[in-house]
């Protein structure tokens, strides 16, 4: 199994990225698909999640500036962040969880500049 991030760099404040996790190993469509995220000296904390129904969960802080979505034709996930803020500098983590696993990427570097 594999969970590759990707997209993750340094913008300006106000700017957006667009993060992607490519996973592999995994019938991909039966899992809760979860970006999480971790600054430095911080505990990790959900940022959305996206279950294989395709519902959504947000965590209070994004306050609707990021939106999650899956394509299980190409086994991805995308974390889309606008109104990006220095606060939300971290290490952003894929997670794939069902009842048969719960998997981690090992994360992009996301660094937002004031």
């Amino acid at each position: 199994v594999q969970l590759v991030e990707s997209g993750g760099g340094l913008v300006q404040a106000g700017g957006s990225l667009r993060l992607s996790c490519v996973a592999s190993g995994i019938s991909f469509n039966l899992y809760t698909m979860v970006w999480y995220r971790q600054s430095p000296g911080k505990r990790s904390e959900l940022v959305a999640q996206i279950y294989s129904t395709g519902l959504t969960d947000y965590a209070d802080f994004q306050n609707s500036r990021f939106t999650i979505s899956r394509d299980n034709a190409e086994n991805t996930v995308y974390l889309q962040m606008n109104r990006l803020e220095p606060e939300d500098t971290a290490v952003y983590y894929c997670n794939a969880k069902s009842k048969s696993g719960n998997f981690w990427g090992r994360g992009t570097q996301v660094t937002i500049s004031s």
